[in-house]
């Protein structure tokens, strides 16, 4: 099963970025793929929310040894042993592709460490957060540096998104 890794802050969200998770969960369900995320509030708990409501599995990969950051929706709940930032690494290794929704430094920290390892990102810029000022902070607009490891891909739609992402895996990208 493709592997979408979902990256963006967690907390407490605006009503719009809400929706705007549980129509990118309840996508990547509907189009069969496996949704992954840090497994805890905010973007994660929405996209997973959503991918559930379509029947999707959710496979949260969570910081410390135990379950109780995880939120509820997540089938598989895998507990890393590893602090925050170190998790993001097994997501975003574990992902085939990532979708960035709003985010903050945690996100932009994985957004990262997915560039430096050549994973496909796309950044979902209509919903804020650091996705809607990467692309200006951006080398050329596509890259996070001059060596231009993997370019980086905007979408204004949840369905945008996915069928960019999917598109890298299709052509063996990942």
């Amino acid at each position: 099963m493709i592997r979408i890794g979902v990256i963006g802050q967690s907390g407490e969200l605006p009503r719009e970025i809400q929706e705007l998770a549980l129509d990118l969960g309840r996508e990547i369900a509907q189009r069969g793929c496996v949704l992954l995320s840090g497994g805890t509030n905010g973007i994660m708990e929405y996209a997973s929310k959503g991918a559930k409501e379509a029947n999707g599995l959710v496979v949260g990969i969570l910081p410390g040894d135990t379950r109780d950051r995880g939120n509820s929706y997540i089938d598989i709940p895998i507990t890393t042993g590893l602090s925050f930032d170190y998790r993001s690494l097994i997501l975003v290794h574990s992902s085939d592709a990532l979708i960035m929704i709003g985010g903050g430094n945690g996100t932009l920290g994985e957004l990262s460490a997915a560039y430096l390892n050549r994973k496909p990102v796309v950044v979902l810029e209509s919903s804020g957060g650091w996705s809607g000022k990467i692309r200006s902070a951006a080398y050329e607009e596509a890259y996070l540096d001059e060596r231009k490891s993997i370019k980086l891909d905007y979408a204004q739609t949840v369905h945008e998104a996915l069928d960019i992402a999917l598109s890298h895996i299709d052509k063996g990208l990942v």
